[in-house]
């Protein structure tokens, strides 16, 4: 006799089994690993005739382990593999989701350009960032600097005197006329001047917060920042607590630039003069930090509280350069693009706009036709820049960059990012060379005619002179 139920409950258990046995085996996947996603840093840092550090940064290690890292380079093959020459650097364990990648190269020829991309290996096989290209000085084995106390003593304070004898409280800004005067941004409520030879005076406002236009005592700041010259001698500031740009005559007098006090964002007409017509509408700022003048007259804003790069037109329009008003890191053309936090502006003889983007720890430009770019640095990778506070630029183009982590770099039209003074995220009080210097909150830079650089030292409540020499 058949048993049709013990049959079917006996394939009702095997089918059963075979379930339960092949679902066991799918929850345990094979391992798959792919090969490790690399990017190189766009400059190479510290160039000279024979040597330069490469960067990069491994953003995923493709769900295997990474056994080697580093650059390769190569003057002839555009783009180089491991099979080139190549430095490999100690694999980082720090577990972080970035991880960064630094190479010291040495032995290049002097006058040669050189391709670089950083790569990581894995089981899968290696992995490669973007390929940059750079090109050695032809008499450049080394920079040296120096770092002194240009005036202040450290003490926080309001003194006008020569030099170190002369207090200051917290300066925020800086800029150097044709003449070599240094304007200060002082504290909360002054501008003041220090000659070449280091006398210290007071050019506008007093000891009292407020808004009022006048001449000399009679004007009232809050919390002057970034300042810059234009050609005729006028000096314009970015007066951050009252979301106004102000503008400084060669005589002293004080009058309102741009913007009306109250902290928004608006474009139009940079004053009541400039309206034209019924419809028209003021030009309103949100917390303004730098600005920049260029050859014909505009003057550029980096408008912080807003992260948009602002213009205003000798004609008196304020427009909106570029930013998207929201914060973030895109490079994209005029109003589509995206910063942080500018914090500094400075605009070069051919009309790019360079942005110390502090927020997203990046050196930005943005061409006369507003396509912005990232130069150096990003969200993700702030060894490199931790959040710059303000920039210059020379006569021959080099961009001069301050960060709040106490160093002060320059940009070079070489396409090199070099370390001039001071040490990241060490804060002190100390003169001397390179490296050694030491800084406290650095808030703003600028350069003379002759290549002396100017440092805004704000916790040390001075301001700081480098020397750059050149070692042939």
């Amino acid at each position: 006799m058949k048993h049709p139920y013990l049959r079917l409950t006996f394939l009702s258990a095997f089918f059963l089994s075979a379930i339960v046995f092949g679902c066991k085996k799918s929850s345990s996947p094979a391992n798959i690993v792919n090969v490790p996603s690399v990017g190189t840093t766009n400059i190479v840092l510290n160039l000279t005739s024979t040597t330069a550090q490469g960067d990069g940064v491994i953003t995923s290690n493709g769900n295997g382990t990474i056994t080697d890292n580093g650059v390769c380079y190569s003057s002839t093959n555009p783009t180089p593999t491991t099979g080139d020459s190549k430095v490999a650097v100690p694999v980082s364990t720090s577990g972080l989701a970035i991880l960064p990648i630094s190479a010291n190269i040495t032995g290049l020829t002097p006058g040669t350009t050189y391709y670089l991309r950083a790569y990581a290996v894995n089981s899968s096989g290696t992995g490669y960032g973007g390929v940059i290209k750079f090109t050695t000085s032809v008499g450049l084995s080394a920079i040296t600097t120096n770092v002194t106390t240009f005036a202040g003593n450290g003490t926080a304070g309001y003194l006008d005197a020569m030099g170190l004898a002369a207090e200051f409280n917290s300066p925020q800004g800086l800029s150097v006329d044709g003449n070599g005067n240094v304007y200060v941004s002082d504290g909360f409520s002054l501008i003041r001047e220090i000659t070449p030879s280091g006398a210290v005076t007071t050019v506008a406002g007093g000891l009292t917060i407020g808004y009022t236009d006048g001449a000399g005592a009679t004007a009232q700041f809050y919390g002057p920042a970034g300042s810059a010259f234009d050609a005729q001698g006028n000096l314009y500031i970015a007066d951050v607590g009252n979301n106004v740009i102000r503008k400084v005559t060669p005589g002293g007098v004080v009058s309102t630039y741009a913007g009306t006090g109250n902290a928004g964002y608006r474009n139009g007409a940079a004053t009541s003069a400039h309206l034209n017509n019924t419809s028209d509408s003021l030009a309103i700022f949100n917390n303004p930090q730098g600005v920049a003048v260029d050859a014909a007259g505009n003057v550029y804003v980096a408008d912080r509280g807003n992260s948009v790069i602002r213009k205003i037109t000798p004609a008196g329009r304020v427009t909106t350069l570029a930013g998207a008003r929201s914060r973030g890191f895109i490079d994209a053309t005029d109003e589509s693009a995206a910063f942080n936090n500018p914090s500094g502006v400075a605009v070069d003889a051919s009309g790019n706009v360079y942005v110390a983007d502090q927020g997203n720890s990046s050196l930005r430009k943005i061409t006369p036709a507003g396509v912005v770019t990232t130069i150096v640095g990003n969200p993700s990778q702030t060894t490199i820049l931790n959040y710059p506070s303000a920039i210059a630029i020379d006569k021959t183009g080099n961009v001069y960059i301050a960060d709040e982590g106490g160093r002060v770099f320059e940009f070079t039209t070489g396409n090199s990012l070099d370390l001039l003074a001071g040490t990241s995220n060490v804060a002190g009080f100390v003169n001397g060379s390179g490296t050694t210097a030491l800084f406290s909150d650095p808030q703003s830079i600028a350069v003379d005619a002759n290549g002396n650089i100017y440092v805004a030292d704000q916790n040390n409540n001075c301001i700081r002179k480098i020397t750059v020499t050149i070692v042939p």
